[in-house]
């Protein structure tokens, strides 16, 4: 008896030995988890604040380039305004350009406009014509029998300006440039009848109703005033001709 109770302890002591190293076992595994788990979230975690610090500094860079090019784009939208100290200007859009020049001359003596004054004249009806799309010289020629180059030009109607606007007519256009009393900024005058003028011309569906339309007389069957307009463009075109024909100082024979 005494010997069968011997050997029953024995046995049980060895299962709890063995049950006790399983205990042993599981806690160790469970601490190395917990470690390599804490290991992972520690790079884890860094590795989002790297990636939110980069988004970051992608913000702040993207952010300053959006500021500079608003400021930049400030000075040199396609209809922004155009602002001037006395008669205009800004720098023509071809700098040292002899066309303006020879245009300018031919102006000059017809109309009898201070060659400086037209010279700048002509260059803002280049500029106006390359952001419009719209020959220059037609701009030219619109300004020659609307006003003769006066910039102050005013109709019984209520026409203004270089090219005749009529402010009432274009609240929306001249509301881009400050309101209706930048009508008689030259160089606004210019941009802003360079788009009526293409917007009627679109409305017409040709460029000679565009020009009657324009001057408020498209019932005019005879087509007169489209008629002057054409003829003095094709004046202007001609004189550059000639300029562009003549033989230079320095050409040998």
């Amino acid at each position: 008896m005494a010997r069968g109770g011997s050997d029953g302890l024995q046995d049980a002591g060895s299962g709890l030995s063995g049950r006790w190293r399983c205990v042993i076992d599981t806690t160790t595994l469970s601490r190395h988890l917990e470690i390599r788990f804490a290991k992972v979230l520690g790079l884890l975690h860094n590795s989002l604040a790297l990636v939110g610090l980069a988004a970051l500094l992608v913000l702040v860079v993207q952010g300053g380039r959006y500021m500079s090019a608003e400021q930049s784009g400030a000075k040199s939208t396609a209809f922004g305004t155009i602002r001037y100290d006395g008669i205009s200007l800004f720098e023509p859009a071809e700098p040292g350009n002899p066309k303006y020049r020879v245009i300018a001359n031919y102006l000059s003596r017809k109309y009898k406009v201070a060659s400086d004054a037209t010279e700048q004249l002509v260059s803002g009806a280049f500029d106006a014509g390359q952001q419009v799309g719209v020959d220059p010289l037609l701009i030219l020629a619109v300004m020659a029998v609307e006003s003769r180059f006066n910039p102050i030009a005013e109709s019984v109607m209520g026409a203004k300006g270089l090219m005749q606007v009529i402010p009432r007519h274009h609240q929306d256009k001249l509301g881009e440039h400050g309101g209706a009393d930048s009508v008689l900024d030259p160089m606004t005058n210019i941009l802003v009848g360079a788009r009526i003028l293409k917007e009627y011309t679109r409305r017409a569906g040709s460029l000679e109703a565009g020009l009657q339309l324009y001057s408020g007389g498209l019932s005019d069957t005879s087509g007169q005033y489209s008629q002057k307009v054409m003829a003095e463009m094709d004046r202007l075109r001609q004189t550059i001709h000639r300029h562009e024909r003549a033989p230079r100082k320095d050409s040998t024979v």
